[in-house]
């Protein structure tokens, strides 16, 4: 793992931009935000019946009746309850799947790391005995389901928001398509070009029911796609690699990749620029969203400092590279286009490194800019594909979990899914 002070160099070289951060991070009848012990709740309500599918919202998303606090002290005293569900929960509402409870989050979902001063910020399950960042800022949806609270949970994900929790926590999430599920009623960062909301599962299985809630058909588009491809053989995956990994995660990568049976092709250097340069707009498209969705709270009471330093960095984001970030997305789009005429995923770590320690709070954009820099997400999110994250063994490591990611062509879930199948059952053996 990267020492703090690599980090503290490596968040000046972010600058201020790279302080914002990413996307969008399982509820409870009260708002005290210490009553689930894990913290992965603003509100809980138990289930009835422990044999029925168990679903956690993350609390960005609307839900009628419920205060929507979007992880903030400020809105959980001041906001009215939500007058009507999102509509991303009507599928969830027509089966009257179970809700266990709204899901702890960064607030606004603003910070990467996971950290939430007012409702607490839970701690990883990967490790029991050192508290370790969580991810963010669906931190609460990934503990929720790692700790056994809930099945399937709802996230969203800006630039990575349940890519990262999902790795740090050991479960599986999965980004949609940009477009494809509704966001209407969730609570917004940079919904224009990045903004989604996605499942989150303990396991493949469980994310394409989490999957099959938001899109209408689902389950029938994932049999096909099992049924097209039942084996690895005929898959083509690129593999990229990334400066700056820890040589264990990918050499994990690498060996999950080859123990599943892909035909795996290496991408070249070019791909590799063209990834960093999309990384860095898809950073400053996400930090300006938080200006644009967030300006009105940056000096109200009620809202932390790590926030407002976000929005401040947000606002110099905007001003000095918003627009001709948004204006490289369609290059980067038709570079993936390009390269998926060639594979049919491309493969690399979710994060480039292990979950780091929950430190003191720091009310500063530091740990921020370490944890986005960490990050191997918001490429994706700036072109709009879905992509999938999901557990793989970590040997001779502490925590003996990391993350593979797989990214896949537009409206691709159900054949990502399929491929993510493949993997589980492969490094299960």
């Amino acid at each position: 793992m990267k020492t703090f002070g690599c980090f503290v160099c490596k968040s000046l070289l972010l600058g201020l931009a790279s302080i914002a951060l990413m996307s969008g991070c399982s509820l409870l009848p009260s708002v005290h935000p210490r009553l689930t012990g894990n913290r992965a709740f603003i509100a809980y309500w138990p289930p009835e019946n422990t044999n029925q599918l168990r679903l956690a919202v993350k609390d960005n998303i609307d839900m009628r009746g419920v205060v929507t606090t979007a992880g903030s002290k400020r809105l959980a005293r001041k906001r009215a309850l939500a007058e009507k569900d999102a509509p991303c929960l009507a599928i969830a509402r027509q089966r009257n799947v179970q809700i266990v409870g709204k899901a702890n989050l960064s607030e606004f979902a603003a910070a990467p790391s996971g950290f939430n001063e007012y409702f607490g910020t839970p701690a990883s399950p990967l490790s029991s005995s050192r508290k370790l960042l969580p991810g963010g800022s669906s931190c609460g949806s990934a503990v929720a389901v790692a700790s056994g609270m809930a099945d399937v949970a709802f996230g969203t994900d800006t630039a990575g928001s349940i890519r990262v929790p999902a790795a740090w926590c050991g479960v599986v999430g999965l980004k949609t398509t940009h477009g494809l599920v509704p966001i209407e009623g969730v609570f917004p960062i940079e919904p224009e070009h990045l903004d989604t909301v996605g499942p989150m599962g303990k396991d493949i299985a469980h994310t394409a029911q989490g999957m099959d809630l938001l899109q209408s058909g689902f389950a029938a588009l994932y049999a096909a796609a099992v049924a097209a491809k039942p084996s690895a053989q005929a898959i083509r995956i690129g593999r990229l690699t990334l400066k700056g990994t820890d040589t264990n995660i990918d050499q994990a990568v690498d060996e999950a990749l080859a123990r599943t049976g892909f035909h795996v092709v290496p991408l070249d250097d070019a791909v590799r620029e063209a990834w960093e340069r999309a990384k860095k707009d898809g950073n400053t498209i996400a930090a300006a969203g938080v200006w644009i969705s967030d300006k009105r709270f940056l000096f109200a009471l009620g809202v932390s400092a790590r926030t407002k330093s976000a929005i401040r960095a947000g606002r110099v984001a905007y001003l000095t590279g918003y627009e001709q970030a948004v204006a490289r997305q369609a290059e980067w789009q038709n570079t993936l286009k390009e390269i998926f005429t060639k594979v049919d995923f491309i493969a690399l770590p979710t994060t480039q490194n292990p979950p780091p320690l929950i430190p003191p709070n720091l009310k500063i954009g530091i740990l921020e800019a370490f944890v986005l820099e960490m990050q191997n997400t918001v490429a994706v999110n700036f072109a709009g594909n879905p992509a999938l994250a999901l557990p793989i063994p970590l040997h001779d490591a502490e925590v003996a979990v990391t993350s593979l990611q797989l990214i896949g062509p537009r409206l691709g879930e159900a054949q990502l899914l399929n491929a993510g199948r493949l993997v589980e059952a492969a490094v299960k053996k």
